[in-house]
């Protein structure tokens, strides 16, 4: 079952996707739903962004490292031969080319830079693939903090490689053995630790989800994708924007910071999420992590187990503002289930040798869904963002191939 939503029109540039009322809200979602401790150290974590984006000695030490630690601008790759045979124009914003091989640097180095200039020691972190978990320790090995990462012991399981990574940057990884032991778990034992932790540590959250700012301050950090994506199509192809423009979305860090950089353009923003964790496709309004938005929940209204092949997008729910964006009719979330995504990670490292994360896998399978059912019309030009690479993925594809 797709539980695809009709399209409608693309809504006007009318300032969808800027910055979230006073009350940190998206429509009727997101806000600051935390303990009275969190709450205070929320506020201060949005003035110190506030005061942080306004002023461009910060953007530009932000910029700098990006481009010299991260290895940004990341190219856009035309996908010729798979393009040849769905017979669209795909071209991928290789986000799995940055250095620690995901789009979770971008933010992470952001949040590293904060917490430096709020005189913040130590940063704090939940991780399910082990990419944030892998950004957060590499930033703060780089910056001269301490870092600790909760993990769901199910994660540590199927992700040995990250896990390896983040202790030899010298993070502490802690595993977190309760409920589903995956990234649910993981991000409310961060939360619970960071209580009792706020006078020097930062919690590094990793996706746009969590009490306001972060939905919004991950969104901007993770603008970069989009931005640069955008003036790379457009010297590409010289056609203004893509038709449409596809990523995976667990929580939606890359999604968001991709739709971000085409929210007021007439493309088509596609957000694909797991079968068994479609929380902006099947969720129902609810509260989470300290924000209001789109969950698995049962008739109790109880958080249900979300499941993906895929640990970054094993997550119940949705950014706050996916779930705002879907509302409005300017995104459209669909599913995909693991076997199609096994099948597109392998299809796309024998058409263009690149073996993808199995999170962006889950895109990929749509776009070839998509152009071999009609979807997307012959000719289309499609923007995918390839979010990560699968080194992380080897041990779990060669249990399946």
């Amino acid at each position: 079952m797709r539980n695809l939503l009709p399209w409608r029109e693309p809504v006007p540039p009318d300032g969808t996707m800027g910055e979230p009322g006073t009350r940190g809200r998206f429509g009727e979602y997101g806000g600051r739903y935390a303990p009275e401790s969190l709450v205070e150290a929320c506020r201060e974590v949005d003035q110190a962004f506030r005061e942080a984006w306004a002023d461009p000695g910060f953007r530009g030490d932000l910029a700098r490292l990006l481009a010299l630690h991260a290895g940004r601008p990341t190219p856009l790759t035309p996908a010729r031969r798979l393009s040849e045979e769905l017979g669209v124009q795909l071209y991928l914003k290789r986000e799995d080319l940055t250095h620690t091989g995901s789009h979770k640097i971008n933010n992470v180095l952001g949040q590293a830079l904060l917490a430096t200039r709020m005189g913040r020691r130590r940063l704090i972190a939940e991780t399910g693939a082990g990419q944030h978990g892998v950004a957060t320790a590499t930033a703060a090995a780089l910056l001269g903090l301490e870092a600790t990462v909760f993990m769901g012991e199910r994660d540590i399981e199927r992700q040995a490689l990250n896990v390896f990574r983040m202790r030899m940057l010298g993070a502490e990884v802690i595993p977190v053995t309760t409920g589903s032991r995956t990234l649910k778990d993981a991000t409310s034992e961060a939360m619970r630790h960071w209580v009792g932790a706020t006078g020097d540590s930062h919690y590094c959250v990793g996706s746009v989800i969590g009490p306001d700012p972060y939905p919004w301050m991950v969104r901007e950090f993770q603008r970069v994708i989009g931005d640069e994506a955008r003036g790379q199509f457009a010297a590409e192809l010289r056609t203004g924007v893509p038709d449409h423009v596809v990523a995976c979305v667990g929580g939606g860090s890359n999604a968001a910071g991709t739709f971000a950089g085409f929210a007021d353009t007439p493309a088509r923003l596609v957000g694909v999420e797991a079968e068994g964790g479609a929380g902006a496709a099947r969720g129902r309004l609810g509260v989470l992590h300290g924000c209001r938005s789109l969950f698995l929940q049962d008739d109790d209204g109880q958080i249900t187990q979300a499941h993906s092949i895929a640990a970054g997008l094993d997550y119940p729910g949705v950014g706050p503002e996916h779930a705002h964006l879907r509302d409005l009719g300017r995104a459209r979330y669909v599913t995909v289930t693991d076997d199609e995504a096994v099948g597109a990670a392998v299809r796309l490292a024998r058409t263009e040798g690149i073996v993808p994360a199995l999170e962006s896998a889950h895109a990929l399978a749509w776009v070839i869904r998509a152009a071999g059912g009609g979807e997307l019309p012959a000719g289309s030009t499609v923007l995918m963002t390839l979010s990560g690479r699968g080194d992380k993925d080897v041990s779990t594809l060669k249990e399946l191939l």
